[in-house]
């Protein structure tokens, strides 16, 4: 009888030992293995057209999945939200604005047991502008290498806060960089 309950006690004792080291690397990373997200991001965005800057807002939405604890793959798309007004040339007047954009992403995660997970980004974007003058307006789309960094920050179980610089774009005399803001919740 001894031998059983010895056993017995034995596998409850292996059991609870693998659920809690099983929880404890579900907490030390949010996003385990396989783990799918979903984000929302308000970006500060400059626009520098041959040294004429525009500052404009974007508002975005991202998709992604956690590859391994260290390498996540998403995909993004946003649209602008307000215009800036700059000259253009002289007596001409134009408004700027972030028509659109969206691309797909891989993000390099730090991994650490803090509740803050700096990472770096890199991919492709594709940008649209759009500039409204008296004599009309023209719009123009692209396609470029971006890069960033950034920090995640757990607000809450599976809901983080994001800070992060982008370059969208940089390109033929224009650049596109921005500074986000936002919020991310992992399933």
């Amino acid at each position: 009888m001894t031998i059983r309950k010895n056993v017995l006690i034995a596998s409850i004792a292996t059991a609870g030992f693998a659920l809690t080291g099983t929880a404890s690397a579900a907490d030390m990373y949010k996003s385990g293995v396989g783990a799918l997200y979903a984000g929302l991001n308000y970006t500060f965005v400059n626009l520098d057209f041959d040294g004429e800057d525009a500052d404009v807002g974007t508002l975005s939405g991202k998709v992604g999945v956690m590859a391994n604890e260290y390498i996540g793959f998403e995909a993004r798309a946003g649209f602008g939200v307000n215009d800036d007004n700059i000259n253009l040339a002289p007596g001409i007047n134009g408004d700027v604005e972030v028509n659109n954009f969206f691309g797909g992403y891989a993000t390099f995660n730090m991994v650490n047991e803090s509740p803050v997970t700096p990472y770096a980004v890199i991919g492709f974007t594709r940008t649209e502008v759009e500039v409204d003058t008296a004599f009309g307006s023209e719009s123009d789309d692209d396609s470029d290498f971006s890069y960033g960094a950034g920090i995640n920050f757990e607000m809450a179980q599976n809901v983080s806060g994001n800070l992060e610089y982008m370059r969208y774009y940089d390109d033929d005399d224009v650049t596109v960089d921005g500074i986000g803001l936002g919020v991310q919740f992992n399933f």
